[in-house]
């Protein structure tokens, strides 16, 4: 499984207009429990995202002591603080992501700018749905025995699980234990890089030993948190 975009997006999107006002966005943001808007042209095509946060400055600064936003705060942020619509409020260019590129990109961007969602657009620019950090964690809800097959099926098809009664895949709580003999070091290093790009892995726990040497107890074992940056 290789997870992506339009596999855990929310496909009803609320989006808004760059002349939207802050009194009906602020309005919408109660009634609709979004915390952002993209907001989009006459085409269709995103060019913003307004956020709570973006909204929140202009409360903010009612209470903001003289020279707070000069002193701690972009020139951007001033700007917001006087706006009321959405083109005068949004973040712009907006962060956006294809429906096709794998979740795991989803979590750089996410992490790498910053944002906690990204409005998912076709090769047009187009709306497609929108992708948040909790659309991203779904991932991690995979049973525990789907996660134990896929890792065993990676292995076999990379031949790197020849002797089953020499190696052992066991998963609980999305953490992956691999335990036996798989051969040489190197072989144990491949097998170990194979599990951690398994969708839904927590974590390795590498018990593997060469042959002639008995695994690793269970408290000595090296665990490999996977890497999910593309």
């Amino acid at each position: 499984m290789s997870a992506t975009v339009r596999d855990v997006m929310t496909t009803r999107v609320i989006a808004v207009r760059p002349d939207a006002s802050f009194k009906d966005m602020a309005a919408m943001l109660g009634s609709s429990g979004v915390s952002a808007f993209p907001v989009v042209d006459q085409a269709g095509k995103v060019v913003g995202v307004v956020s709570e946060t973006d909204l929140l400055i202009k409360e903010a600064d009612r209470a903001s002591h003289p020279g707070l936003f000069a002193g701690l705060r972009r020139s951007r942020d001033q700007e917001k603080a006087a706006g009321v619509t959405a083109a005068e409020l949004m973040t712009s260019p907006p962060v956006t992501i294809g429906p096709d590129e794998p979740v795991e990109h989803a979590a750089f961007l996410m992490y790498d700018r910053g944002v906690q969602r990204l409005p998912v657009v076709d090769e047009a620019g187009h709306l497609a749905g929108i992708v948040s950090q909790v659309d991203v964690l779904s991932i991690f809800g995979r049973p525990d025995e789907e996660i134990r097959r896929e890792v065993t099926g990676r292995l076999i098809l990379q031949g790197l699980l020849i002797d089953r009664e020499h190696l052992q895949v066991t998963v609980h709580d999305g953490i992956v234990t691999l335990s036996g003999q798989p051969g040489t070091g190197q072989a144990g290093q491949a097998i170990v890089e194979a599990a951690r790009h398994v969708e839904g892995v927590v974590a390795v726990q590498d018990q593997l030993a060469p042959r002639g040497r008995s695994s690793r107890p269970s408290s000595e074992s090296a665990v490999h948190t996977p890497n999910r940056t593309p």
